[in-house]
């Protein structure tokens, strides 16, 4: 039952609720939006305020030992190899060319920042606390998916090579992503002002923070209406990839915690990480680097069908199997 419980209390959540209402609104045709400029700002805020966040729980433990290293190590090496297995799956399983397929597969190799922090508010809301690294792991994540599927694609499909300086491009795009930057220079800046830092930052990065989360989802839930239009063109087989990827990531993401010895609540952060799936950064870098690949299959791929699957029923599943497996 405690499943069950958990899955009841994220469901009926106030952000998931109005995640729920902006899918609505958005089928509905409703005239509600959030402005270009209001929907960067929100974004900005959530990542300044989970890498600051994690930067000043790295300074209040004062201990980087060998979990913190073998994590970072497990994270990189997830997100380099979930792809090839990603890509093969869709390559017996449908009927996707190969630059579409090597886009998706890094897509689910990558992370997504909002299940990410929408997890770290669950994990709040039931007082589990989590170690701050994690926030690091999350950046490093973002970009080896990106290289393995440039890799995977140029093998199978070599037309798709650039001969220019685009991949250099596409390299400097990768490094001064400005999601990336800001959460890094969160962290840093939380690490080295620690406590007193939060002291003078929390009435700005701790009170809000539910608020600005509803406020975001609403938006989210508006994007993710106007991309299901995409999925009726989907075969079936296509479409079940974006529920049964997450839960293979899901699974590998458990074994790694427990191999590792991560504490629950960190596990639980850990294996939504490897569950969720892109839909900001990856895209950005596929339509720059494998414009071959189709977008209106990747991105309402992740974004239509993981992305909802993960923030409702998801988060509130990974901690379960985490709280069963985890626990001392």
């Amino acid at each position: 039952m405690d499943i069950l419980n958990a899955i009841s209390d994220n469901v009926l959540s106030p952000p998931i609720l109005f995640f729920a209402l902006g899918v609505i609104a958005g089928f509905a045709k409703s005239d509600l939006k959030i402005p270009g400029s209001i929907s960067r700002y929100l974004s900005l805020y959530l990542m300044m305020a989970i890498g600051f966040k994690g930067g000043v729980a790295i300074a209040n433990t004062h201990d980087l030992n060998g979990e913190v290293m073998m994590t970072i190590a497990a994270g990189l090496a997830f997100g380099f190899l979930q792809p090839f297995l990603g890509y093969r799956l869709l390559r017996w399983t449908t009927k996707v060319d190969s630059p579409t397929a090597a886009a998706i597969a890094a897509h689910y190799g990558s992370i997504s920042m909002v299940t990410f922090v929408t997890a770290a508010a669950f994990l709040k809301a039931h007082d589990v606390v989590y170690a701050g690294y994690i926030v690091a792991v999350l950046a490093l994540m973002e970009a080896p998916a990106i290289l393995s599927a440039l890799f995977i694609a140029h093998r199978a499909a070599p037309e798709t090579l650039k001969k220019d300086p685009g991949e250099t491009k596409m390299a400097r795009e990768i490094l001064a992503n400005g999601a990336i930057l800001l959460l890094f220079g969160s962290f840093i800046i939380g690490w080295v002002t620690g406590q007193p830092g939060m002291d003078k930052m929390s009435a700005f990065l701790v009170d809000p923070f539910q608020g600005i989360l509803a406020l975001f989802l609403l938006d989210m839930g508006l994007l993710v209406a106007s991309n299901l239009q995409h999925l009726r063109s989907f075969t079936l087989p296509l479409a079940l990839f974006g529920v049964y990827m997450p839960v293979i990531g899901a699974a590998i993401g458990l074994t790694l915690s427990r191999l590792i010895g991560l504490d629950v609540g960190t596990g639980t952060l850990f294996i939504v990480l490897c569950a969720s799936a892109s839909y900001i950064a990856v895209p950005a870098a596929m339509h720059l680097a494998l414009p071959a690949a189709k977008p209106s299959i990747y991105l309402p791929l992740s974004l239509g069908i993981t992305f909802p699957l993960n923030v409702t029923l998801g988060v509130p599943v990974y901690y379960a199997l985490a709280k069963h497996f985890l626990s001392p």
